[in-house]
């Protein structure tokens, strides 16, 4: 039961650095976050998935320059909706490849000591580090627990979010794009399950729009702001 709890916690401290971190904070500038806040998101991502700060934040602007449009890095209707949502990863890390992109839409991103020496340099060592202390103290289910860690993202980010978001669900606003709603709580994957909602206001740091839709991700943003760790920009 206890390693089940930890592997749930994880996964969803990921979630939220994802979500706030990588996606309203450096994607989209939505929100400005203090050094206390954001170094610590940085970290947990390069310890739990392998994430360049930089790579994330130039494939999900050119997939909003592009949207739905040959040269999307992700979307469903290029790409099919089953390759996305079982093969996002593989789509994800073939778009990493194109340097011209991760100049041209990665700029601003974090290019500090730390970020390129250690993030950038060496991706993979962060969750080879969690996979070292997850098996020390949990011996086979801390294997099992790695093993899950590491799929969280791919599967539910680049997958489900980037697949089933695209595909499947209500819409709020008829946007340009294809861009759903798949739950009205927004609660396992942070609140990017309010996908349309992102997709009618990009520059937002709240992915809700009506008042019965719940996104996690936003009631974070507010206790960081009480604590006076983030500022919003855009709501």
């Amino acid at each position: 039961m206890l390693e089940i709890i930890l592997t749930l916690i994880i996964t969803h401290l990921t979630i939220i650095s994802v979500t706030i971190y990588l996606h309203r904070h450096q994607t989209h500038r939505a929100l400005d976050l203090s050094p206390w806040a954001s170094h610590p998101m940085r970290f947990w991502l390069w310890l739990t998935t392998g994430m360049v700060t930089r790579e994330w934040v130039a494939i999900h602007r050119k997939h909003h320059s592009l949207v739905e449009q040959p040269g999307d890095p992700h979307s469903p209707q290029q790409h099919g909706i089953w390759r996305v949502l079982f093969g996002g990863a593989w789509l994800y890390a073939n778009a990493t490849k194109n340097k011209r992109d991760m100049e041209q839409y990665g700029r601003g991103t974090p290019e500090d000591w730390i970020e390129t020496n250690v993030y950038s340099r060496y991706p993979n060592m962060g969750y080879l580090i969690l996979l070292c202390v997850l098996t020390a103290l949990f011996h086979g289910w801390g294997i099992v627990m790695w093993l899950v860690t590491v799929a969280w993202i791919p599967f539910w980010a680049a997958g489900v979010i980037n697949g089933i978001g695209h595909w499947w669900g209500y819409r709020n606003t008829n946007t340009r794009d294809s861009s759903r709603n798949i739950v009205p709580w927004g609660i396992i994957v942070g609140g990017e399950e309010l996908h349309n909602g992102h997709h009618n206001r990009p520059a937002s740091a709240k992915l809700s729009e009506k008042w019965w839709e719940f996104d996690i991700g936003w009631m974070y943003i507010r206790i960081l702001q009480a604590l006076g760790l983030a500022r919003v920009r855009t709501i």
